[in-house]
C-alpha cells in the first residue's frame, strides 16, 4: 500500500469514508517474537482515541507479569481519574499453561479456554469494547479447545463497530481467510541464537 493509497477500490457500494472506518479482524501470527507487542501498540493508539480496550490473555501464566499489563492498568486508572483516553480491562483467562507447568489436566485447561471464549462472545454480543486484544488465542484453537468455526462466525457477525486483534502461532487457515489484516512475523535473527536469555524491558 504505497503512501497509504489502496491498490484497488472494490465495487462494494460503500463510500471511501465508510470503507475506511470498517471494524477489522486482525491476526498477528508466525514464529518470531513481536506478535503481542504489535497488538499492544495498536491498543495504545486505540486508547488514545478514547476506545474501550479489552485485553484477554489465554496462555501466559496468571503469575507472569508483563510490562504492558502494568502500563495498561495505569492507563485505565488515568482514564478513571481524568477522563483521558479510554477505559481498559485486562483479563487472564484460566490459570495459564504455556509458560509454567500447572496443576490440572488438559481437560481442565480446555474448559478454562472454552469459558474464556464464552465470556468474550458475551462481550462481543453486548458491544462491550471497541478493541479486543485476544492474546495468544490461536493456541486454544490450534489445540482444539475452542471451535474455530464458532470463532469465525462470531467475528463475522459481530454487531456495531468492534475491532478484534488475535495473536499467536499456528493461526488456523479459516481464521486467516476471515481476517481483514494478517501479519506473519518471520525470524531473521534473535539474541537467543547466540545463547542470550530474555531480558527485562525487552521480553517483559
Amino acid at each position: 500500500m504505497p503512501q497509504g493509497v489502496p491498490t484497488a477500490v472494490p465495487a462494494d457500494g460503500l463510500t471511501t469514508r465508510q470503507r475506511r472506518n470498517r471494524p477489522l479482524v486482525i491476526v498477528h501470527t508466525g514464529e518470531m517474537k513481536g506478535k503481542s507487542t504489535a497488538a499492544f501498540g495498536l491498543a495504545l493508539r486505540g486508547w488514545n482515541q478514547g476506545w474501550s480496550i479489552g485485553v484477554f490473555q489465554f496462555v501466559k501464566s496468571a503469575k507472569w507479569k508483563v510490562g504492558e499489563e502494568e502500563a495498561f492498568r495505569a492507563l485505565g486508572r488515568l482514564h478513571e481519574q481524568t477522563g483521558e483516553g479510554g477505559p481498559v480491562e485486562w483479563h487472564k483467562m484460566g490459570v495459564g499453561w504455556s509458560w509454567a507447568r500447572k496443576a490440572g489436566s488438559e481437560e481442565d485447561h480446555a474448559a478454562d479456554a472454552a469459558e474464556g471464549w464464552a465470556e468474550i462472545k458475551r462481550r462481543i454480543g453486548a458491544e462491550a469494547h471497541t478493541l479486543y486484544v485476544l492474546d495468544e488465542f490461536t493456541y486454544p484453537m490450534h489445540w482444539g479447545w475452542v471451535d474455530v468455526d464458532d470463532v469465525v462466525e462470531t467475528l463475522a457477525n459481530r454487531p456495531g463497530h468492534q475491532h478484534v486483534v488475535i495473536t499467536g502461532r499456528h493461526a488456523p487457515p479459516a481464521l486467516l481467510e476471515a481476517a481483514d489484516l494478517v501479519t506473519e512475523m518471520t525470524k531473521i535473527k534473535h539474541p537467543m541464537d547466540a545463547g542470550q536469555k530474555g531480558q527485562r524491558g525487552i521480553e517483559w
